[in-house]
């Protein structure tokens, strides 16, 4: 949930700490991202919610997602095979992976209007190039894309003035 709501990689999402949510920027801080960059994304309200739900139940100290040993955070694999269990359990015979929800992240954003250098910059891309591959767009979506011609003003003919009859 965490991943597809902020668009983060696996990596990043498994090494959030829980000092890097911050509720009242609604912002989650990346520590050390792809690249060793730094970058805030960010916090949707309802994740913020389910953070706090979990975050009451599992009382997380430093690891938001703690692995088998409490310093150390969960593992790329767990990750791997909670999403192959939730994948099994669903009965979509696509294949899906932990970055399929990054993907999605990416598309949905871009299917709701978002303009491609946000979506670049709350990936953490370097370069557009890379956000372009994420960007599969829905045929519905294509289809349903207004052109720019329909957009512009229709020049009416001037009225014809009816020739009056010659017997006038």
């Amino acid at each position: 949930m965490t991943a597809y709501a902020a668009g983060l990689r696996v990596s990043e999402a498994t090494h959030l700490k829980v000092t890097d949510i911050d509720s009242q920027r609604m912002m989650l801080r990346v520590d050390q991202g792809k690249g060793g960059k730094d970058r805030f994304v960010m916090l949707s309200p309802r994740l913020l919610e389910a953070l706090r739900t979990y975050w009451r139940s599992a009382h997380p100290n430093q690891w938001l997602f703690p692995g088998d040993l409490p310093d150390q955070p969960i593992t790329r694999g767990a990750v791997e095979l909670a999403c192959q269990k939730a994948h099994g359990a669903s009965g979509i015979s696509k294949p899906i992976t932990p970055h399929s929800l990054r993907h999605a992240f990416a598309t949905h954003l871009l299917e709701s209007g978002t303009d491609v250098r946000t979506i670049q910059l709350l990936l953490g891309h370097r370069s557009l190039a890379t956000t372009s591959r994420y960007l599969k767009v829905a045929t519905t979506t294509v289809c349903a894309t207004t052109s720019p011609f329909d957009l512009l003003p229709q020049i009416q003919p001037p009225p014809t003035i009816p020739t009056p009859p010659a017997h006038f």
